[in-house]
Protein backbone atom coordinates (compact mmCIF):
# COMPACT_ATOMS: atom_id res chain seq x y z
CA UNK A 1 0.00 0.00 0.00
CA UNK A 2 1.31 3.63 -0.76
CA UNK A 3 1.38 6.53 1.50
CA UNK A 4 -2.38 7.89 0.47
CA UNK A 5 -3.87 4.13 0.44
CA UNK A 6 -2.90 3.91 3.79
CA UNK A 7 -4.18 7.83 4.81
CA UNK A 8 -7.50 6.96 3.57
CA UNK A 9 -8.36 3.63 5.23
CA UNK A 10 -6.73 4.49 8.58
CA UNK A 11 -10.25 4.43 10.33
CA UNK A 12 -10.13 0.64 9.59
CA UNK A 13 -7.66 0.69 12.93
CA UNK A 14 -10.84 1.82 15.25
CA UNK A 15 -13.34 0.07 17.04
CA UNK A 16 -15.51 2.74 18.05
CA UNK A 17 -18.55 2.67 20.51
CA UNK A 18 -21.68 4.88 20.22
CA UNK A 19 -24.13 6.78 22.43
CA UNK A 20 -28.06 4.66 21.72
CA UNK A 21 -29.90 2.18 20.66
CA UNK A 22 -30.27 4.30 16.81
CA UNK A 23 -27.94 4.80 14.29
CA UNK A 24 -27.10 8.52 14.79
CA UNK A 25 -26.12 11.47 13.04
CA UNK A 26 -22.64 11.53 14.27
CA UNK A 27 -22.01 7.51 14.18
CA UNK A 28 -23.25 8.00 10.89
CA UNK A 29 -20.84 10.76 9.49
CA UNK A 30 -17.53 8.89 11.22
CA UNK A 31 -18.28 5.63 9.88
CA UNK A 32 -18.94 7.08 6.47
CA UNK A 33 -16.37 9.88 6.18
CA UNK A 34 -13.84 8.00 8.30
CA UNK A 35 -13.97 4.12 6.57
CA UNK A 36 -14.53 3.59 10.34
CA UNK A 37 -13.50 -0.23 10.56
CA UNK A 38 -15.51 -1.67 13.91
CA UNK A 39 -18.27 -1.25 15.93
CA UNK A 40 -18.18 -2.49 19.70
CA UNK A 41 -21.79 -2.42 21.39
CA UNK A 42 -22.72 -2.24 25.21
CA UNK A 43 -26.23 -2.51 27.09
CA UNK A 44 -26.68 1.11 26.60
CA UNK A 45 -27.16 0.11 22.87
CA UNK A 46 -29.33 -2.66 22.81
CA UNK A 47 -33.11 -3.21 23.65
CA UNK A 48 -34.49 -6.57 22.27
CA UNK A 49 -33.06 -8.76 18.99
CA UNK A 50 -35.25 -7.16 16.72
CA UNK A 51 -33.88 -3.21 17.54
CA UNK A 52 -30.39 -5.37 17.57
CA UNK A 53 -30.81 -6.71 14.13
CA UNK A 54 -32.07 -3.58 12.86
CA UNK A 55 -28.94 -1.08 14.20
CA UNK A 56 -26.88 -4.02 12.75
CA UNK A 57 -28.13 -3.54 9.33
CA UNK A 58 -27.81 0.53 9.63
CA UNK A 59 -24.51 0.34 10.35
CA UNK A 60 -23.43 -2.16 7.83
CA UNK A 61 -25.80 -0.37 5.54
CA UNK A 62 -23.86 2.92 6.45
CA UNK A 63 -20.07 1.34 5.82
CA UNK A 64 -21.24 0.22 3.08
CA UNK A 65 -21.88 3.53 1.37
CA UNK A 66 -18.12 4.54 1.58
CA UNK A 67 -16.15 1.35 1.53
CA UNK A 68 -15.65 -2.28 0.52
CA UNK A 69 -15.01 -4.44 3.52
CA UNK A 70 -18.04 -5.02 6.26
CA UNK A 71 -17.76 -3.51 9.97
CA UNK A 72 -16.68 -5.54 12.31
CA UNK A 73 -19.58 -5.43 15.45
CA UNK A 74 -18.30 -6.44 18.42
CA UNK A 75 -19.67 -6.80 21.87
CA UNK A 76 -18.44 -8.71 25.27
CA UNK A 77 -20.40 -11.59 25.84
CA UNK A 78 -18.99 -13.48 28.45
CA UNK A 79 -21.93 -14.77 30.42
CA UNK A 80 -22.47 -14.26 33.74
CA UNK A 81 -22.55 -10.71 35.01
CA UNK A 82 -20.19 -9.62 31.63
CA UNK A 83 -22.79 -9.95 28.82
CA UNK A 84 -24.61 -7.83 26.78
CA UNK A 85 -27.11 -9.49 24.77
CA UNK A 86 -29.84 -10.42 28.27
CA UNK A 87 -33.21 -12.24 27.65
CA UNK A 88 -34.82 -13.65 25.28
CA UNK A 89 -31.37 -14.01 24.26
CA UNK A 90 -29.86 -17.08 26.19
CA UNK A 91 -28.59 -16.80 29.53
CA UNK A 92 -25.10 -18.55 30.67
CA UNK A 93 -23.67 -18.66 34.22
CA UNK A 94 -19.96 -17.37 33.41
CA UNK A 95 -16.65 -18.87 33.43
CA UNK A 96 -15.88 -19.50 36.60
CA UNK A 97 -19.19 -21.33 36.37
CA UNK A 98 -17.91 -23.62 33.59
CA UNK A 99 -14.67 -24.11 35.11
CA UNK A 100 -16.29 -25.76 38.28
CA UNK A 101 -18.83 -27.79 36.16
CA UNK A 102 -18.92 -31.69 36.03
CA UNK A 103 -18.79 -31.51 32.70
CA UNK A 104 -16.69 -28.10 31.93
CA UNK A 105 -15.91 -28.69 28.02
CA UNK A 106 -19.04 -29.96 27.55
CA UNK A 107 -20.63 -26.57 28.94
CA UNK A 108 -17.82 -24.35 27.31
CA UNK A 109 -18.86 -25.82 23.60
CA UNK A 110 -22.51 -25.02 24.33
CA UNK A 111 -22.17 -21.92 25.27
CA UNK A 112 -20.11 -21.07 22.08
CA UNK A 113 -22.14 -22.72 20.01
CA UNK A 114 -25.80 -21.07 21.30
CA UNK A 115 -24.06 -17.69 21.78
CA UNK A 116 -22.73 -17.58 18.01
CA UNK A 117 -26.04 -18.88 16.35
CA UNK A 118 -27.79 -15.86 18.45
CA UNK A 119 -24.91 -13.56 17.72
CA UNK A 120 -24.86 -14.24 13.87
CA UNK A 121 -28.69 -14.35 13.57
CA UNK A 122 -28.98 -10.73 14.52
CA UNK A 123 -25.89 -9.36 12.44
CA UNK A 124 -23.67 -9.12 15.21
CA UNK A 125 -19.65 -10.91 13.95
CA UNK A 126 -17.32 -10.75 16.55
CA UNK A 127 -17.18 -11.58 20.40
CA UNK A 128 -15.05 -10.03 22.65
CA UNK A 129 -14.40 -13.27 24.21
CA UNK A 130 -13.32 -16.01 26.10
CA UNK A 131 -11.47 -14.76 28.97
CA UNK A 132 -8.41 -16.44 29.45
CA UNK A 133 -6.49 -15.28 32.27
CA UNK A 134 -5.33 -17.68 35.01
CA UNK A 135 -6.93 -16.61 38.25
CA UNK A 136 -4.11 -16.15 40.90
CA UNK A 137 -5.92 -16.89 44.52
CA UNK A 138 -7.88 -14.10 45.54
CA UNK A 139 -9.01 -12.21 41.81
CA UNK A 140 -9.39 -8.67 41.59
CA UNK A 141 -13.13 -8.11 41.97
CA UNK A 142 -13.90 -6.84 38.30
CA UNK A 143 -12.48 -10.34 37.00
CA UNK A 144 -14.92 -12.15 39.51
CA UNK A 145 -16.38 -14.68 38.18
CA UNK A 146 -14.52 -14.48 34.70
CA UNK A 147 -11.92 -16.30 34.64
CA UNK A 148 -12.06 -20.41 34.34
CA UNK A 149 -10.22 -20.69 37.16
CA UNK A 150 -6.30 -21.63 38.49
CA UNK A 151 -5.42 -24.64 36.54
CA UNK A 152 -3.32 -22.72 33.40
CA UNK A 153 -4.02 -26.50 31.44
CA UNK A 154 -7.49 -25.98 31.83
CA UNK A 155 -8.26 -22.48 31.68
CA UNK A 156 -6.50 -23.76 27.91
CA UNK A 157 -8.32 -26.29 27.18
CA UNK A 158 -11.65 -24.37 28.21
CA UNK A 159 -10.47 -21.46 26.44
CA UNK A 160 -9.63 -22.69 22.80
CA UNK A 161 -13.08 -24.74 23.07
CA UNK A 162 -15.12 -21.28 23.34
CA UNK A 163 -12.69 -20.02 20.07
CA UNK A 164 -12.96 -23.27 18.37
CA UNK A 165 -17.09 -23.28 18.66
CA UNK A 166 -17.08 -19.62 18.03
CA UNK A 167 -15.31 -19.56 14.83
CA UNK A 168 -17.07 -22.38 13.24
CA UNK A 169 -20.26 -21.01 13.54
CA UNK A 170 -18.92 -17.73 11.99
CA UNK A 171 -18.58 -15.54 15.02
CA UNK A 172 -14.84 -14.38 15.59
CA UNK A 173 -13.55 -14.77 19.11
CA UNK A 174 -11.19 -12.80 20.98
CA UNK A 175 -8.89 -13.95 23.47
CA UNK A 176 -8.32 -11.49 26.43
CA UNK A 177 -6.17 -10.19 28.73
CA UNK A 178 -2.76 -10.52 27.36
CA UNK A 179 -0.51 -11.40 28.92
CA UNK A 180 -2.80 -12.33 32.03
CA UNK A 181 -4.44 -10.29 34.56
CA UNK A 182 -4.51 -12.79 36.99
CA UNK A 183 -2.07 -11.24 39.49
CA UNK A 184 -4.16 -7.72 39.05
CA UNK A 185 -4.00 -5.86 42.37
CA UNK A 186 -5.96 -3.12 41.33
CA UNK A 187 -8.89 -2.73 38.05
CA UNK A 188 -7.58 -1.07 35.14
CA UNK A 189 -10.74 0.68 34.46
CA UNK A 190 -8.93 3.34 37.21
CA UNK A 191 -5.85 2.81 37.77
CA UNK A 192 -2.23 1.16 35.96
CA UNK A 193 -1.44 -2.37 37.55
CA UNK A 194 1.60 -3.36 37.86
CA UNK A 195 2.37 -7.52 37.80
CA UNK A 196 5.38 -7.98 39.17
CA UNK A 197 5.99 -12.04 38.05
CA UNK A 198 8.78 -13.62 36.73
CA UNK A 199 9.48 -14.66 33.21
CA UNK A 200 9.30 -18.43 34.58
CA UNK A 201 5.47 -17.51 35.76
CA UNK A 202 4.97 -15.94 32.99
CA UNK A 203 5.52 -19.05 30.75
CA UNK A 204 4.52 -21.43 32.95
CA UNK A 205 0.64 -19.98 34.05
CA UNK A 206 0.29 -16.73 31.95
CA UNK A 207 0.86 -17.85 28.16
CA UNK A 208 -0.24 -21.53 27.94
CA UNK A 209 -3.86 -20.22 27.20
CA UNK A 210 -2.87 -17.27 24.62
CA UNK A 211 -0.78 -20.15 23.21
CA UNK A 212 -3.77 -22.57 23.20
CA UNK A 213 -6.38 -19.69 21.45
CA UNK A 214 -3.02 -19.34 19.11
CA UNK A 215 -2.98 -23.05 17.62
CA UNK A 216 -6.86 -22.83 17.85
CA UNK A 217 -6.54 -19.61 15.28
CA UNK A 218 -8.10 -17.48 17.35
CA UNK A 219 -8.96 -14.47 15.23
CA UNK A 220 -7.97 -11.57 17.70
CA UNK A 221 -6.05 -11.07 20.97
CA UNK A 222 -7.01 -8.20 23.64
CA UNK A 223 -3.82 -6.62 25.35
CA UNK A 224 -4.07 -5.57 29.10
CA UNK A 225 -3.74 -2.59 30.45
CA UNK A 226 -0.83 -3.62 32.99
CA UNK A 227 2.78 -3.34 33.37
CA UNK A 228 4.66 -6.36 33.40
CA UNK A 229 8.31 -5.48 34.56
CA UNK A 230 9.56 -9.16 33.48
CA UNK A 231 8.53 -8.09 29.81
CA UNK A 232 8.90 -4.28 30.07
CA UNK A 233 9.43 -2.32 33.23
CA UNK A 234 7.91 0.88 31.66
CA UNK A 235 4.78 0.82 29.34
CA UNK A 236 1.99 -1.04 30.12
CA UNK A 237 1.42 -4.01 27.65
CA UNK A 238 -1.15 -2.36 25.06
CA UNK A 239 1.55 0.15 24.29
CA UNK A 240 4.60 -2.19 24.61
CA UNK A 241 6.39 -3.25 20.91
CA UNK A 242 8.52 -5.59 23.67
CA UNK A 243 5.13 -7.36 24.37
CA UNK A 244 2.76 -6.92 21.52
CA UNK A 245 5.87 -7.78 18.59
CA UNK A 246 8.38 -9.16 20.57
CA UNK A 247 6.62 -11.44 22.63
CA UNK A 248 3.18 -12.12 20.92
CA UNK A 249 4.43 -11.63 17.72
CA UNK A 250 7.51 -13.30 17.09
CA UNK A 251 7.69 -15.62 20.25
CA UNK A 252 4.61 -16.96 20.15
CA UNK A 253 3.80 -17.19 16.56
CA UNK A 254 0.24 -14.74 16.27
CA UNK A 255 -0.73 -13.35 13.24
CA UNK A 256 -4.07 -12.75 13.92
CA UNK A 257 -5.31 -8.99 15.19
CA UNK A 258 -4.26 -7.55 18.77
CA UNK A 259 -6.76 -5.43 19.39
CA UNK A 260 -6.26 -3.09 22.58
CA UNK A 261 -8.44 -2.81 25.64
CA UNK A 262 -10.49 -0.06 25.63
CA UNK A 263 -8.10 3.24 25.48
CA UNK A 264 -10.50 5.34 27.42
CA UNK A 265 -9.96 3.16 30.36
CA UNK A 266 -8.21 4.94 33.24
CA UNK A 267 -5.00 2.72 33.41
CA UNK A 268 -3.97 4.70 30.16
CA UNK A 269 -5.79 8.14 29.93
CA UNK A 270 -4.42 9.15 33.16
CA UNK A 271 -1.09 8.93 32.52
CA UNK A 272 -1.00 9.41 28.31
CA UNK A 273 -4.15 11.28 26.28
CA UNK A 274 -6.31 8.35 24.75
CA UNK A 275 -5.14 9.95 21.18
CA UNK A 276 -1.62 9.40 22.05
CA UNK A 277 -2.45 5.79 24.28
CA UNK A 278 -3.82 5.04 20.34
CA UNK A 279 -0.77 6.11 18.64
CA UNK A 280 1.62 4.28 20.94
CA UNK A 281 -0.45 1.35 20.51
CA UNK A 282 -0.18 1.26 16.85
CA UNK A 283 3.46 2.11 16.77
CA UNK A 284 4.05 -1.04 19.25
CA UNK A 285 1.97 -3.47 17.47
CA UNK A 286 -1.47 -3.15 18.00
CA UNK A 287 -3.98 -3.72 14.83
CA UNK A 288 -7.23 -2.75 16.23
CA UNK A 289 -7.39 0.78 18.33
CA UNK A 290 -11.17 0.17 20.90
CA UNK A 291 -12.41 3.80 22.03
CA UNK A 292 -15.69 2.55 23.49
CA UNK A 293 -17.70 5.52 24.69
CA UNK A 294 -16.23 9.64 23.92
CA UNK A 295 -15.92 10.26 20.07
CA UNK A 296 -14.18 13.19 20.50
CA UNK A 297 -11.59 10.47 21.47
CA UNK A 298 -12.34 8.87 17.93
CA UNK A 299 -11.35 12.15 15.88
CA UNK A 300 -8.11 13.15 17.88
CA UNK A 301 -6.85 9.64 17.69
CA UNK A 302 -7.37 9.65 13.84
CA UNK A 303 -5.30 13.10 13.83
CA UNK A 304 -2.59 11.94 15.62
CA UNK A 305 -2.37 8.99 13.21
CA UNK A 306 -2.66 10.87 10.45
CA UNK A 307 0.06 13.53 11.82
CA UNK A 308 2.53 11.06 12.75
CA UNK A 309 2.32 9.35 9.24
CA UNK A 310 3.26 12.85 7.87
CA UNK A 311 5.85 13.53 10.28
CA UNK A 312 7.25 10.01 10.14
CA UNK A 313 7.18 8.88 13.67
CA UNK A 314 5.26 5.89 12.27
CA UNK A 315 5.84 4.31 8.80
CA UNK A 316 3.66 3.55 6.17
CA UNK A 317 4.67 0.20 6.33
CA UNK A 318 3.94 -0.63 10.31
CA UNK A 319 0.20 0.81 9.60
CA UNK A 320 -0.46 -0.84 6.02
CA UNK A 321 0.91 -4.68 8.34
CA UNK A 322 -2.12 -3.83 10.43
CA UNK A 323 -4.53 -2.72 7.79
CA UNK A 324 -3.49 -6.13 6.14
CA UNK A 325 -4.67 -7.99 9.01
CA UNK A 326 -7.53 -6.34 9.18
CA UNK A 327 -8.40 -6.78 5.28
CA UNK A 328 -7.41 -10.69 5.56
CA UNK A 329 -9.78 -11.14 8.98
CA UNK A 330 -13.18 -9.11 6.99
CA UNK A 331 -11.96 -11.85 4.03
CA UNK A 332 -12.32 -14.60 5.97
CA UNK A 333 -14.96 -13.79 7.84
CA UNK A 334 -17.23 -11.69 6.59
CA UNK A 335 -17.29 -12.57 2.57
CA UNK A 336 -19.93 -14.35 3.03
CA UNK A 337 -21.99 -12.71 5.10
CA UNK A 338 -25.74 -13.48 5.43
CA UNK A 339 -28.27 -10.73 5.01
CA UNK A 340 -29.58 -9.68 8.23
CA UNK A 341 -33.52 -10.85 8.36
CA UNK A 342 -36.08 -9.35 10.51
CA UNK A 343 -38.04 -12.12 9.95
CA UNK A 344 -35.67 -14.51 10.51
CA UNK A 345 -35.50 -13.03 13.95
CA UNK A 346 -38.73 -13.12 14.90
CA UNK A 347 -38.25 -16.53 13.73
CA UNK A 348 -35.46 -17.41 15.92
CA UNK A 349 -37.06 -15.33 18.83
CA UNK A 350 -40.40 -16.75 18.57
CA UNK A 351 -41.41 -12.96 18.56
CA UNK A 352 -44.76 -12.19 17.22
CA UNK A 353 -45.69 -9.87 14.33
Amino acid sequence: MNRSDVEREIGQLLMIGMPGPRLDHETDRLIRDNHIGGIILFSRNIEDPLQLAALCRDLQGAASKRQDSPLFLAVDQEGGRVARLKEPFRSFPGNAAIGSDEEPVKRAAEFATVTSKEMKVVGLNMNLAPVVDVQRGDIEKHLAGRSFGEDPQVVATLGRTVVKHLQKNGIMAVAKHFPGLGRADVDPHFQLPKINIDGEELERINFPPFAAAIEEDVCGIMTSHAIYPALDPERPATLSPMVLTEVLRQRMGFRGLTITDDLEMGAIATDWSVADGALKSLQAGADILLICKDQSHVRKSLESIRQALSEGTISTERVAQSLERIRRMKKRFLRHRQEISLAGVREYFKISA
